[in-house]
């Protein structure tokens, strides 16, 4: 038996051809503005409040007569829902989209919009959402295999059939939603495929897989990257040998990652090319990102993590961009890594528990125009009277007051944002945004200096010189002039707590007094996020010293 990758899927990675709009619809797309990824829905920057749902929760139409209200309850905007391969084309051949149309009706009636996530070859690195004729059948669609020559439960990525029966059905998908759904526009975006990888071993031992392993690395994919130099990550500076001819030569240690990479990268760069054929909507990759000390295989090894990401680049200019999905508690850090030119950001699992002060960092200091916590619909959301409201609920309530100003100050760079835990290595973290800055702590008790909570965040946004909008929660807030604007000194002109109804701003409370540490801070609640309108003065220091 052998398995080849179909010519397709190297044509496409480097020659591809942009799809042209059909019929001249101004379909969603990203555009990059000022360096900032922006989402724009009908002409207009839109700000993903998301939510992704448990895997099991969209199989059935019934389940969004119940969901999609819940969401819309709980200040969601969009929500995040598998499409399983083996759900929308059950026989070869033969597709089935009526749960699919029930979940847009419905999200449609609540104007609540969707973003789907193909659950096609791979889910998790395995392959349990493909069709049971699919999986039935290692004959047409082989398996990746173990060292010992043992199938796994994962479609090879290195086959013609498998590759292009995939294709065939996300571009039955795609063109599907267009017809459906192109003038509404109910459906924003497409993730294709999920955390990719393969796990065991670092990297298919099938004998094809070994075969094209000890072959040279493609000619295109040692061109790109040697342009790109001096975009690598540190992790693949280090092993990129350009003089090396097959993969071990080329990458040493992380030579089974890479095949990998290029591999997953070429199968899902045919698939989202026939996707996008049909309708252009934007496309993203996710990834599985590693725990401390592990090893590739132990993680989905060749998924498009941040060590390698340049090869998935190099091989799918159709994707739109790529995204991690962050589990682990140094939320920052990841953030950071997917940081790069061209690179809109959008993190589309997040860990629920932490969702919501990691929010305000991903909108205010990474300029993400979207977020979004999995399993949103495992909460509860409580009756009207009820203010035990779940804290993602909390934080998008707050944040969808901002939804409209956001975009524009993320892309003229006035937001910023800080996450700050009792087990942060640093009690300070400092940020600087318009001539000043702005130091927070965790929130603590009067007189007794101790902690009320163990976690605190805050988005700034600008608004006119001196004049800002703080959202956030559980931190205390100084204020200075930044020194390398001027020699200044800072002070608060007055605090309001905020709302926000129908575009116009309500206030709330004005506070001074004990509520500012007399005029000195802005002491954010210690549970519940707020809006806080903050003016700031500043004079010139005068040194009177001879």
């Amino acid at each position: 038996m052998t398995i080849t990758l179909r010519a397709i899927c190297l044509s496409a990675a480097f020659f591809f051809v942009p799809v042209l709009a059909l019929d001249g619809a101004d379909f969603p797309h990203i555009r990059m503005e000022n360096g900032t990824g922006q989402l724009i829905v009908k002409g207009q920057p839109f700000l993903i409040l998301g939510g992704e749902l448990s895997n099991s929760s969209a199989g059935t139409a019934a389940q969004a007569d119940v969901i999609v209200p819940k969401l819309v309850a709980m200040h969601v905007n969009t929500a995040l829902i598998p499409v399983a391969w083996e759900q929308i084309e059950p026989k070869d051949g033969t597709f089935d989209f009526s749960i699919l149309d029930h979940w847009i009706e419905t999200a449609r009636g609540h104007n609540l919009h969707l973003v789907l996530l193909w659950f096609g070859s791979w889910k998790n690195a395995f392959s349990n959402y493909a069709p049971t004729w699919v999986k039935s059948d290692p004959e047409r669609f082989p398996r990746a295999e173990s060292s010992d020559g043992r199938p796994l439960e994962i479609l090879s990525a290195l086959s013609t059939e498998t590759s292009r029966s995939d294709s065939r059905a996300f571009a039955a998908l795609m063109r599907h939603v267009r017809e459906k759904d192109s003038e509404q526009q109910t459906v924003l975006m497409v993730q294709v495929e999920n955390e990719v990888g393969h796990l065991g071993q670092g990297r298919d031992r099938s004998p094809e897989a070994n075969r094209q392993f000890q072959g040279h690395v493609p000619e295109g994919l040692m061109r790109t990257l040697a342009a790109k130099r001096l975009q690598f990550s540190p992790e693949l500076a280090d092993h990129f040998n350009q003089q090396g001819q097959n993969w071990s030569d080329v990458f040493g240690d992380a030579a089974d990652e890479v095949f990998m990479a290029w591999n997953y990268a070429a199968y899902i760069e045919a698939v989202v090319h026939a996707g996008k054929s049909e309708y252009a909507l934007p496309m993203y990759v996710n990834a599985q990102l590693p725990a401390p000390q592990e090893r590739a295989g132990e993680y989905p090894s060749g998924g498009p993590h941040p060590y390698y990401l340049e090869v998935w680049r190099a091989t799918t200019p159709s994707i739109d961009f790529y995204s991690p999905d962050i589990y682990w508690p140094n939320f920052e850090y990841w953030v950071q890594r997917y940081q790069l030119p061209g690179n809109s950001l959008f993190i589309p699992e997040a860990r629920l528990e932490s969702a919501s002060y990691n929010a305000f960092y991903a909108y205010g200091e990474a300029r993400a125009f979207g977020f979004s916590p999995f399993a949103v619909d495992s909460l509860t959301v409580p009756e009207k009277n009820d203010d035990s409201k779940p804290p993602i609920m909390q934080a998008y309530e707050v944040l969808d007051s901002l939804r409209d100003l956001l975009p524009a100050a993320q892309a003229a760079g006035l937001t910023r944002g800080l996450v700050l835990h009792s087990t942060s290595p640093r009690p300070t973290q400092t940020v600087a945004l318009g001539g000043y800055l702005f130091e927070a702590t965790l929130s603590r008790s009067w007189p007794a200096r101790t902690l009320t909570t163990d976690d605190g965040a805050m988005l700034i946004l600008q608004a006119t010189p001196g004049e800002f909008y703080i959202a956030g929660s559980g931190l205390t807030v100084s204020f200075t002039r930044d020194p390398d604007v001027d020699a200044g000194i800072a002070g608060i002109e007055n605090v309001e707590q905020v709302s926000r109804s129908g575009g116009h701003w309500i206030t709330e409370r004005r506070l001074n007094g004990d509520q500012t540490n007399q005029g000195r801070q802005l002491l954010l609640d210690p549970h519940q996020p707020h809006i806080y309108h903050v003016r700031l003065y500043s004079i010139q220091h005068q040194n009177h010293l001879p």
